[in-house]
C-alpha cells in the first residue's frame, strides 16, 4: 500500500528501485513514527478535527503498535512501501475508517521529518553518553601516569617534555570539546517541525505548539519551508558532530599505533588485545587500533557524503533525501561501536616508565637551560644562542630538572578541571527520556 495510491499503477521493477533500502532503516523508525502519531492524534482532537473519544481509542492502538516496535516485532507486510504505511493500514484495520483520520492536516514529508527528528535526538543522547565514558576513562588513565613523562613532538621531531597526564587528558578534553559541539546540534535536531505538512502548512487549524510540548521539543520550526529545509540539513548537523568525535578516535588511535611501535615503546597492549602474523612469530600487532583509525577515518568524512547528495537541491522536498538514511544509521551505529571499543582498549593499555632516560632524548630540556639562563637576567634571544652553540659543539651537558607550575602543563596537567570540564558539557544536555513521553501521551485523556 502506498500513502499516495490513486489507483495507478506504477511499473514494479520502479518500486523496487525506489523503494531500496528505506523499509530496513524505516523500521528503526517505526517507534518514533508511532509517537508522532499519537502527538498528532491528540491534537486533531484539541482542536476539534476528531473527537476525543476517537483520539483515546487511535492512542490506545498506537500504543500496541509501539510496544510491537520497540519489542522488534513490527514488520513490513508485503506491498507496504514504508512504515507510515504499514501504521496507517495497522490502524484502519482495527479501527476502521478512524485509522484513515490520522493523516488528516498532515503530510509524509513533516511525518518523516518528525521522526528523523525524534530519533535523531535519542541517538546523540546515546553518543553523548558513549563520549562522557571514554573521557573518564581517559581521564583515569591521565591520573594514573600523571607523573609519567614523555618526549613531546612538533613536525614529528622531538621538541620538549610532555607527560601521560598531559596525553591522556588532552584527549579527554578534546571529547569535551566535541560534547560541547554536540550540544549545539541537538538543539538544532530538538525543533519540531510536525504541522508543516509538505513545507506550506495547512488549512486545517492544527496547533503546532501543542504538539511540540506533547514531544517535548525544545523548540518549534517556525516557518513551514524552513521546517522542510531541515530535510538533509538535520542530518548533515548530526554528521559534522559525528566527524568530530570520529576525527578526536583517529587521532588517539594513530598515536596509540605510533607509541606502540618499537621505535617508540611508549605503550603495549595486553597479548589478548592484539593480533599475530602468518609468517613472523614474534609480532603482536595492534590491528584493533588500526581498523579504529581507519573506521574513524572514514567517519569523518560522512558530512562530505551527504552534501554530495544535499548540495545542489533547492528548498522543499526530494526523494534524494531517502538516500540520507543509508548514509547516517550505518555511521550513528559504527561510531558507537568505536567510542566502546577505544574505551574497552583505553582501560587496558600499558604505559612504560622512565622514557626519557633513553639518550634520544637528551636535548629535551634545552628549553629549560635557556629559560634558566633568563631567569639569571641574560636576554631570551642571547641565551637561546648560547644554548644553540653549546649543542652544535657538543658542550651541552643537560640537566633533568623542570619547573613545570602552570594550569596544563607537566607539573600541572590540571586533570580535575578537565573532568569538570567533561561533566559539565555532559550536563549541559537537556536529554529527553522517550519512555516518559510515551506513558504521557498514552495516559493524556486520562489526567485530563
Amino acid at each position: 500500500m502506498n500513502m499516495w495510491d490513486k489507483n495507478i499503477s506504477t511499473e514494479e521493477r520502479i518500486l523496487v528501485f525506489t523503494t531500496g533500502k528505506d523499509p530496513m532503516y524505516d523500521l528503526q523508525l517505526a517507534p518514533y513514527d508511532v509517537l508522532g502519531s499519537m502527538a498528532h492524534a491528540i491534537m486533531l482532537a484539541e482542536v476539534g478535527l476528531i473527537e476525543k473519544d476517537e483520539a483515546g481509542r487511535l492512542i490506545g492502538e498506537l500504543v500496541h503498535i509501539y510496544e510491537k516496535a520497540e519489542k522488534g516485532e513490527l514488520e513490513l507486510e508485503p506491498g507496504m512501501e514504508d512504515i507510515h504505511s504499514q501504521v496507517e493500514m495497522m490502524l484502519t484495520s482495527t479501527l476502521g475508517d478512524l485509522g484513515k483520520r490520522i493523516h488528516t492536516g498532515r503530510s509524509r514529508n513533516d511525518q518523516v521529518m518528525v521522526d528523523i527528528k525524534l530519533f535523531l535526538r535519542d541517538q546523540i543522547g546515546e553518543l553523548a553518553k558513549e563520549v562522557l565514558s571514554l573521557g573518564k576513562a581517559l581521564g583515569q588513565q591521565a591520573e594514573s601516569n600523571r607523573e609519567v613523562l614523555i618526549p613531546g613532538y612538533t613536525h614529528m621531531q622531538v621538541a620538549m617534555p610532555s607527560s601521560f597526564g598531559l596525553w591522556f587528558g588532552a584527549y579527554a578534553e578534546a571529547l569535551a570539546d566535541d560534547l560541547k559541539f554536540l550540544l549545539g546540534i541537538h538543539s538544532v535536531v530538538n525543533q519540531n517541525p510536525l504541522g508543516s505538512a509538505a513545507g506550506f502548512g495547512s488549512s486545517f487549524p492544527v496547533d503546532r505548539e501543542l504538539t511540540t510540548r506533547l514531544l517535548s521539543f525544545e523548540d518549534i520550526h517556525v516557518s513551514s519551508v524552513n521546517a522542510q529545509m531541515n530535510r538533509g540539513k538535520t542530518e548533515w548537523y548530526v554528521a559534522t558532530g559525528i566527524s568530530a568525535v570520529a576525527s578526536t578516535i583517529a587521532r588517539l588511535a594513530m598515536d596509540a599505533v605510533l607509541f606502540m611501535g618499537q621505535n617508540f615503546n611508549f605503550l603495549s597492549l595486553p597479548e589478548e588485545l592484539t593480533t599475530g602474523s602468518s609468517i613472523m612469530p614474534h609480532k603482536k600487532n595492534p590491528d584493533v587500533l588500526e581498523l579504529l583509525r581507519a573506521r574513524c577515518n572514514r567517519l569523518s568524512q560522512i558530512p562530505s557524503e551527504i552534501t554530495a547528495v544535499t548540495g545542489n537541491l533547492i528548498s522543499g522536498y526530494h526523494r534524494d533525501f531517502q538516500i540520507l538514511k543509508e548514509i547516517l544509521h550505518p555511521a550513528l551505529e559504527e561510531l558507537k561501536n568505536c567510542l566502546l571499543m577505544m574505551q574497552y582498549v583505553v582501560e587496558r593499555i600499558i604505559v612504560k616508565k622512565d622514557i626519557l632516560e633513553d639518550p634520544a632524548y637528551q636535548y629535551i630540556y634545552s628549553v629549560e637551560e635557556v629559560n634558566k639562563k633568563v631567569k639569571e637576567g641574560i636576554p631570551f634571544r642571547d641565551a637561546y644562542r648560547e644554548v644553540a652553540e653549546e649543542i652544535d659543539k657538543d658542550r651541552y651537558r643537560p640537566g633533568r630538572d623542570h619547573s613545570y607550575t602552570h594550569l596544563g602543563s607537566i607539573g600541572n596537567p590540571g586533570i580535575a578541571e578537565i573532568m569538570t570540564k567533561l561533566e559539565l558539557a555532559y550536563g549541559a544536555f537537556r536529554f529527553v527520556d522517550t519512555s516518559e513521553v510515551v506513558d504521557s501521551l498514552s495516559n493524556y485523556y486520562m489526567k485530563s
